[in-house]
């Protein structure tokens, strides 16, 4: 026991003595008040028992003549709370989608090589010229040796070459024709020869416009065939374009990736008078696109300037 403890157990054991006295002293006085209140009690007791028989009976005689009077317990029952609707949630509102910022349209040959001499689409034109100006391909054909008729031996690049077998082929199979080969690849030493020839006969100027200048030359490429039609006449003549021939390749030339090249009346488009015995081969894809564009020359349908003149 600490000191704490043992100076509190006096104070302890009186409290406890003193409670104890309280209580004795309050159940003698309890016994005696006890005694007097159950006389009193007894008395009231009767007093009630004899008026709660007379309401007894007065109940019981009211309920038997059916007295409207009897007394009722009012319900106890609490009212029904309305119970809280239920919290909608707002929807939010959608965040209009911003449109896609539109794109500069490109035009249908934006994504054609047109500066590499080795592509089948480059454009050479008096305003452009091949890049080296001997430019010679590595891929030439002899047309005879795929049975392709040509009168002087002539040649094209592979690709160009199968393509004019296939179309020499249908437009037999189609309109009974046998297409001849006048004119293909043409080397820088040939085409110098035959440009100086027609400024020797013609003059500068009327020699540009039927001849290219070396260097300037389609038929340099192994792309351009010079095309005639057998029994028909009218070979590197503008009357080719009325003949059975002519008429066919103008219409059927794109399905086999050729386009006419220096159609008529475009001379200040392309610098060369109407020549409707020069195809050029771009490759069917290029050829289709440029039928269905509807542009008369390559120069519109690639964008490119005008090339009237070097």
């Amino acid at each position: 026991m600490t000191e704490e403890q043992q100076g509190q157990a006096p104070d302890d054991q009186g409290r406890r003595a003193e409670r104890a006295e309280r209580t004795e002293r309050t159940k003698r006085g309890v016994s005696a008040r006890v005694r007097r209140n159950r006389k009193i009690a007894a008395a009231a007791l009767a007093v009630v028992v004899l008026l709660g028989g007379g309401f007894v009976y007065w109940a019981v005689t009211a309920a038997s003549n059916g007295d409207a009077n009897v007394p009722t317990i009012a319900s106890t029952t609490p009212p029904t709370t309305p119970s809280a609707s239920a919290t909608t949630t707002p929807t939010p509102e959608s965040t209009p989608t911003a449109d896609p910022t539109p794109t500069e349209t490109q035009p249908p040959a934006a994504a054609l090589n047109i500066t590499d001499p080795n592509s089948i689409t480059v454009l050479v034109n008096k305003q452009t010229p091949l890049a080296p100006a001997d430019y010679a391909p590595g891929d030439l054909v002899a047309m005879s040796d795929i049975g392709v008729p040509s009168a002087n031996g002539h040649s094209l690049r592979s690709e160009a070459a199968t393509a004019v077998q296939t179309m020499f082929a249908a437009a037999s199979a189609e309109a009974g024709l046998t297409l001849d080969m006048t004119s293909g690849y043409r080397d820088y030493g040939l085409q110098t020869e035959l440009y100086n020839g027609y400024v020797a006969e013609l003059g500068q100027e009327a020699a540009d416009l039927t001849s290219a200048r070396p260097g300037y030359s389609e038929h340099q490429t192994g792309l351009a065939a010079d095309i005639s039609s057998q029994g028909e006449g009218c070979v590197l003549e503008q009357c080719f374009s009325t003949t059975a021939g002519g008429q066919w390749l103008a219409a059927n030339a794109h399905r086999f990736g050729f386009i006419l090249r220096f159609p008529d009346g475009a001379t200040a488009t392309t610098g060369y008078e109407f020549e409707p015995w020069h195809y050029r081969y771009v490759g069917t894809e290029t050829s289709a696109a440029m039928q269905a564009a509807g542009a008369t020359t390559y120069e519109e349908f690639l964008a490119a300037p005008a090339a009237p003149g070097y």
